[in-house]
């Protein structure tokens, strides 16, 4: 626990048996409970969870990365999570700062917290493919245009989030596929979220997961889509699924993040 907080840990799982282990042996022991998500892997991935003594849910069919972290996030809240850390399992960041990110949220400063790979420079020095360098720099100076939350990257797969902000997000009209993480960012900052960054060094290596030129581009266009979408609702000029909220909670996107919780 952190500030009487109770954090959970969440790992989208796909096939990360030989990585599995050295992040889990790397999470703090603020982490009251670590719940690992397999996306209907072909490895010995949910064997080496139980193993590790983690809870663990498995898909019958494979969802996609978006699928599974709505799995994730549902399974987070209903354990009873303040405050949920999603971090991959293989071992591309590093799993030492989870308790700087969930303190982040835990006291109250932040609604989200980023594990940044472009802050402090680091992305190229660990390994980060350039092409995949430039399209993040790209794609984040593009969307810093049209969403306005100055933010170093919005493509991290590293991330602290309150429950209440979890709570207040329609996570399931996000796509099941890679660009959910850019989704369900946007909802944020529509929403007013308070969002903070953490410089957090990144790993490329072979085991690490990484998806194709084809995926990646695919992704690409995506988050353009997602940026665009966001513009025209921030205006007022069309509300499509992903950004309809009730328009009270989003005459707020001006101010600090109020939480309204469903009912």
């Amino acid at each position: 626990m952190i500030n009487g907080k109770r954090i959970v840990v969440v790992l989208p799982a796909y096939n990360a048996e030989r990585t599995l282990e050295a992040t889990v042996r790397e999470l703090p022991e603020t982490v009251d409970e670590t719940i690992l998500v397999d996306d209907h892997s072909s490895d010995e991935t949910v064997a080496m969870a139980r193993r590790l003594r983690l809870t663990v849910h498995v898909h019958e069919r494979n969802r996609g990365y978006g699928g599974n972290q709505k799995t994730c996030y549902a399974q987070a809240l209903a354990a009873g999570a303040d405050v949920v850390v999603m971090t991959h399992p293989d071992y591309q960041y590093s799993p030492l700062l989870v308790t700087a990110m969930a303190s982040m949220v835990a006291y109250g400063v932040y609604d989200l917290a980023l594990g940044s790979r472009i802050l402090g420079g680091g992305a190229l020095r660990g390994g980060m493919p350039k092409y995949k360098y430039v399209a993040n720099r790209a794609l984040t100076t593009f969307q810093n245009l049209l969403m306005g939350a100055h933010l170093s990257e919005y493509h991290t797969g590293y991330r602290a989030y309150s429950k209440e902000l979890l709570n207040s997000l329609p996570l399931d009209k996000n796509s099941e596929d890679f660009v959910f993480d850019n989704q369900i960012l946007a909802q944020a900052i529509l929403l007013g979220a308070r969002i903070g960054e953490i410089s957090c060094p990144t790993r490329y290596f072979p085991e690490a997961s990484s998806i194709n030129f084809r995926r990646s581009s695919i992704y690409g266009l995506g988050v353009l889509k997602t940026a665009m979408e966001f513009r025209l609702a921030k205006w007022g000029l069309s509300r499509p699924p992903l950004f309809d909220f009730p328009a009270n909670q989003i005459e707020r996107s001006a101010t600090p993040f109020v939480i309204q919780q469903r009912p």
